[in-house]
């Protein structure tokens, strides 16, 4: 499956193809190993480990969760809400997709337990430069609160059940 994640605008931003593992209560995941390929302008690179991806059934976020030897734990991405489609299938290339347009707010663990919202100079930026409409605006910030509680107070899937995911998916 391809993970797509755009700018207000339609501007392109990261791009990665990997592997759909499934969808719980908390909502759908998938498997990006070791050596997937990723893209945004300006931006080539092949990763070095492998990592989980998570959207919500219901929210405006998509979350990371990565081994336990990298500096980052979970990096929450605060989005519009995600969307699913089915994809015309070329070259033996994915299926489906699930885009959302990254609306800059970050919610983020490190594996030493420090969590802190990043990038709120560029939500600020943004909503002047690139013109984000007030529901857009508190829409991201609705779900960067709702977010950092929940990572804050260990709740699932932020507390064991994306990383017990990663675990699965790398074996």
């Amino acid at each position: 499956m391809l993970g797509r994640f755009t700018k207000w605008g339609e501007g392109r931003h990261w791009e990665w193809v990997g592997r759909y593992l499934g969808a719980d209560e908390f909502g759908d995941w998938w498997y990006a190993p070791v050596g997937t390929r990723c893209v945004r302008p300006g931006v080539d690179f092949v990763e070095t480990d492998g990592w989980v991806s998570f959207v919500p059934h219901e929210g405006a976020y998509a979350a990371g969760f990565y081994p336990a030897h990298r500096e980052i734990s979970v990096y929450v991405d605060m989005t519009t809400e995600p969307v699913w489609q089915r994809r015309a299938v070329v070259d033996g290339g994915p299926e489906w997709e699930v885009t959302m347009v990254d609306l800059d707010l970050d919610v983020v663990l490190t594996r030493e337990g420090h969590l802190f919202v990043d990038d709120e100079d560029e939500f600020a930026e943004h909503q002047v430069a690139l013109g984000y409409p007030p529901e857009v605006v508190t829409l991201a910030e609705l779900w960067r609160d709702r977010v950092l509680a929940a990572v804050a107070a260990g709740d699932e899937p932020f507390g064991s059940v994306g990383h017990d995911w990663l675990r699965r998916a790398a074996r």
